[in-house]
């Protein structure tokens, strides 16, 4: 996420009320969770496991909780609680905004778009050219959605990301104030849910085809001309390329990769990073030959022990 203008590190340091590290003018222009910092964003880190990962980040402005030697180029923000302090930034610069219209003023919706009753679209959000988005339709605030695309009855599009530290109370959750972008002639089915990136975009490639009840965690980025059938669940931070195909009933961890034009059979589940142009199946996932030959092996088991008896 870009700040509306760039902000020095002594105004930062000042908004969060902790010492800094750095030239006091050092230019901060926006922030963004480790996966997607670049040159000029704050990125938070909280635990020893993750400093050295955070310093030496694309991410040119560590919140951190130890004063650490500061890497050249750099500049560091010392907090007690960088997890709370990352959402005292997305607070206060993407605060959350009311609106007590289904379309909101500031909405800018393209020539030939269909909206049908009881859909709600939130604050800046854009729709392009001859989309149709069907009832009870909800759209929250600075969604992107293209040219040419079909939303149907049902779906959410910007819900919060799945994010929480555990405390000794209970959990926090981190606050998201990224969007959702849908690229031109996307078909989303009903009763789908889009969550926003967390700083970033979730983002749905251009000819992307969603079947019903499909989810899609933040940060998410699925690429050009995929089909991902019913009841599937992507986890965040995760990257589907180009033309891969995704049956029934599939769930994947998080921050992992799916290859261009891979094929993820039924009820698979995608516990780690795969290939393109090959065919997966099972969990773990193998590649869908290997694994049907193992469950065809399996069945000869009650043969081969009444022989050997």
């Amino acid at each position: 996420m870009k700040f509306p203008k760039v902000h020095s590190l002594r105004e930062i340091a000042n908004l969060l009320d902790c010492e800094f590290i750095g030239d006091q003018d050092f230019p901060v222009l926006g922030m963004n969770e480790i996966h997607v910092v670049e040159p000029g964003d704050i990125v938070f880190v909280d635990h020893p496991k993750y400093y050295d990962k955070a310093l030496q980040s694309a991410a040119t402005i560590v919140l951190i909780n130890k004063k650490v030697d500061c890497p050249e180029g750099k500049a560091l923000l010392i907090s007690d609680d960088p997890f709370r302090d990352f959402n005292t930034l997305t607070k206060h610069f993407r605060p959350f905004q009311a609106t007590n219209v289904s379309i909101a003023l500031s909405a800018n919706v393209g020539e030939g778009t269909v909206i049908q009753p009881n859909c709600f679209v939130g604050n800046n959000v854009t729709i392009g050219k001859n989309c149709i988005i069907h009832p009870n339709v909800t759209i929250y605030d600075h969604t992107v959605i293209g040219d040419n695309v079909i939303i149907h009855a049902g779906t959410i599009l910007g819900a919060d990301a799945f994010y929480y530290k555990k405390r000794p109370d209970g959990f926090d959750q981190l606050i998201s104030g990224g969007r959702v972008v849908i690229e031109n002639n996307v078909g989303i089915g009903a009763l789908c849910t889009i969550d926003k990136g967390v700083t970033g975009d979730t983002t749905i490639g251009e000819g992307t085809k969603l079947d019903n009840q499909v989810h899609v965690g933040h940060d998410t980025i699925i690429g050009k001309k995929c089909l991902i059938a019913s009841q599937t669940g992507i986890a965040g931070c995760v990257i589907i390329e180009d033309e891969v195909t995704i049956w029934g009933q599939v769930g994947t961890t998080s921050g992992i990769t799916i290859g261009a034009k891979a094929v993820i059979m039924g009820q698979t589940g995608v516990t780690k990073s795969v290939e393109g142009g090959k065919s997966y199946f099972g969990t773990p996932i193998e590649e869908s030959r290997e694994k049907l030959k193992q469950l065809a092996n399996i069945k000869k088991i009650p043969e081969i022990l009444n022989k050997l008896k």
